[in-house]
């Protein structure tokens, strides 16, 4: 994936003489010719405006350089892969002035106007001089073992400290690596920027190495994607990314960096301001904050959803606000079984009986079954607060004649807006009813706790897990997997939680708990994952000993990708159970211990607590692998 590959292509304007020509001027003038033809070729559609004025201004400017100055002009253009431009005297005299700087000193320099303190990434040729200037910057690089690993990396250090989580990749392949983790954090509305290295725009069109049309690979999975078109405009292109990533409903934004603008000198122009790179206002007015508090308190069995952005450092304390003024519980939906999902116990079975459901923010989408019956009653009205109004568009159209009232404005916005508006519910019975729905786990459940003897239950393994989450007061937990996510999201709790979210994609826990080491070096962290979860990153193990980064990942092994087993049982029948089994007792703990690990190998519940403890007390990224008997996830109603 990441050949030597070859230096990086010079536009040869010196050297051989061309046959035809019969002086040394004239091979000169020739080569200025060819040189405004290769740039003038390079141009092709999809490219910016801007860079088709960048050619024409460098193609007049080689036009009319001086002959004794060729050989400084192509200096300042090409240099072989990796290595440092070598200027000529002049230009050493100005770079001492500070007059002059890389495109990739201008990069980095606007990633710490940003306040990027860490980037995850895997090195490849085409960011080799971005490698560079981060020396001596204070920035922190985390160097994974795979670029879909980085993003999640990053992925997770943006949910965990309210910051823009920035992964770096090579081109190419690099790349398309890297955006197989683009969805996890898409739809988990997590501000990640993802920097790829990119062909050089002067070779573009020629087969230049590794070269693709990167910014159109990860258009429809990025709130935006796009490619830098000239040196000078990098800082604006980082604000630019930052920006939009952090606006609206937050996500992922992909910019691609040419490796001949991160080589290319220039008198480094001025930085955008700190403010450039946060998020654009989309406030709630106080008008409709009234309004929407008002229909609030004329319901009288009110729901209120919140979306994934606001399972986050800033939206957690939004979300408590709001409940505790308007005596009603505010429902973070981050899961991709909606509804169903097991940390809101029989919440469902309540939902049903809602006359208004109030979205700040949260998409009407396949979560809430579209908003219909039974899900949601069919008499229910909605209220849409949303920052795409797309979003608002589709709900109209899918619930006709039942949208109450629509505004557009970011969630973390309306929640405060509203916060100021609303005044306690009257009905405190249908709010103490919700609470208690999300409270409610089945009764037979406490008898797993502690049982010994035959296959060990998920509920089990959890029940017996669950005192390490409460040791800590900065607990941790990442829940990743199919059926087994959801057991532990079941019974597991801890003060932070990261979940594979709406995705609904298995394999990131591994650089989850790597990050979540690397944003809370005190924590406890427990990421818990299936058999077919740990293959994805299991190599992530040497990265979290290269980088001191312990955790303790706990696999249930059941010997099989137990989601789409349950699902051919329930719709094809037992007998047709087919290719989703794994190899029985795979010993993944022997895994973790070969890449500098602690490992423990589980077959009866009564090893559980004491392989934590030695996990825990190891210091080192730790892997406690428990033989489980599959079971499919929990259906929790209560009465049931």
């Amino acid at each position: 994936m990441r050949p030597a590959g070859p230096s990086r292509t010079a536009i040869h304007c010196h050297g051989a003489r061309p046959a035809h020509a019969n002086t040394a001027g004239e091979a000169i003038g020739q080569a200025r010719v060819q040189f405004a033809l290769d740039l003038g070729d390079n141009i092709q559609d999809g490219l910016i405006v801007a860079r088709r004025h960048i050619i024409a201004r460098e193609t007049a400017r080689f036009l009319a350089t001086p002959d004794t100055d060729l050989e400084l002009f192509h200096a300042r253009q090409t240099k072989p892969t990796g290595q440092p431009v070598q200027p000529m005297a002049c230009c050493a005299k100005r770079e001492e002035a500070g007059m002059e700087k890389r495109g990739a000193d201008i990069l980095v320099a606007a990633l710490k106007q940003a306040g990027v303190s860490r980037i995850f990434t895997l090195s490849g040729n085409h960011i080799m001089t971005i490698f560079d200037a981060l020396i001596g910057s204070g920035i922190e690089l985390v160097h994974t073992r795979q670029e879909a690993a980085a993003v999640h990396m990053a992925d997770a250090w943006a949910r965990l400290t309210g910051e823009v989580g920035v992964a770096m990749v090579t081109g190419g392949q690099g790349h398309t690596n890297a955006i197989a983790a683009m969805p996890t954090a898409m739809a988990g509305e997590v501000p990640v920027v993802l920097l790829s290295g990119h062909a050089p725009l002067r070779e573009l069109g020629m087969g230049s190495f590794q070269e693709m049309r990167q910014a159109d690979i990860a258009e429809p999975l990025t709130k935006l994607s796009f490619t830098a078109s000239s040196t000078a405009g990098i800082g604006a292109d980082v604000a630019r990314a930052f920006r939009v990533a952090r606006s609206g409903r937050p996500g992922p934004v992909h910019l691609s960096l040419p490796t001949d603008l991160m080589d290319a000198r220039i008198t480094a122009p001025t930085l955008p301001d700190a403010a450039a790179f946060g998020a654009e206002a989309m406030p709630l007015g106080a008008g409709t904050a009234h309004a929407i508090a008002g229909m609030i308190a004329e319901a009288a069995r009110p729901i209120i959803l919140a979306p994934p952005a606001l399972c986050s450092p800033r939206g957690k304390p939004l979300l408590a606000a709001l409940s505790a003024v308007a005596g009603l519980p505010v429902i973070p939906m981050e899961s991709p079984r909606g509804l169903n999902d097991p940390s809101l116990g029989a919440y469902a079975g309540v939902l049903a009986e809602a006359d208004l459901v109030v979205l700040v923010g949260k998409a009407l989408d396949f979560s809430l079954r579209f908003g219909r019956a039974p899900g949601i009653s069919a008499e229910a009205r909605f209220i849409q607060i949303d920052p795409d109004a797309g979003v608002i568009a589709r709900g109209a159209r899918a619930l006709p004649g039942r949208i109450a009232l629509a505004a557009v404005a970011s969630a973390a916005e309306a929640t405060e807006a509203l916060t100021r508006a609303m005044k306690p519910h009257a009905n405190q019975a249908w709010a103490a009813r919700l609470a208690a729905a999300i409270a409610f786990r089945p009764p037979g459940w406490a008898a797993l706790a502690g049982a010994t003897g035959g296959p060990i239950h998920p509920a089990t393994l959890f029940q017996a897990a669950e005192p390490f989450l409460e040791q800590g007061a900065e607990s941790v937990l990442i829940s990743d997997g199919g059926e087994i996510g959801q057991w532990a999201q079941a019974i597991l709790a801890a003060p932070t939680r990261i979940i594979n979210g709406l995705a609904g994609a298995i394999g990131p826990s591994i650089p989850f708990a790597m990050a979540a080491r690397a944003a809370k070096p005190e924590a406890r962290i427990l990421a818990i994952m299936g058999d077919g979860t740990f293959g994805f990153h299991m190599a992530e193990f040497d990265t979290a000993c290269r980088h001191k980064l312990p955790f303790v990942a706990v696999v249930g092994n059941d010997s099989r990708w137990n989601a789409e087993y349950e699902i051919q049982k329930r719709d094809y029948g037992a007998n047709r159970t087919h290719g989703c089994e794994l190899a029985p007792g795979t010993r993944y703990d022997l895994v973790a211990v070969a890449l500098g690990g602690h490992g423990e190998y589980v077959t009866r519940a009564e090893e559980i607590a004491p392989a934590l403890e030695r996990a825990f007390a190891s210091g080192k990224p730790a892997c406690v692998n428990v033989v489980i008997e599959g079971q499919p996830a929990p259906n929790i109603r209560m009465g049931a």
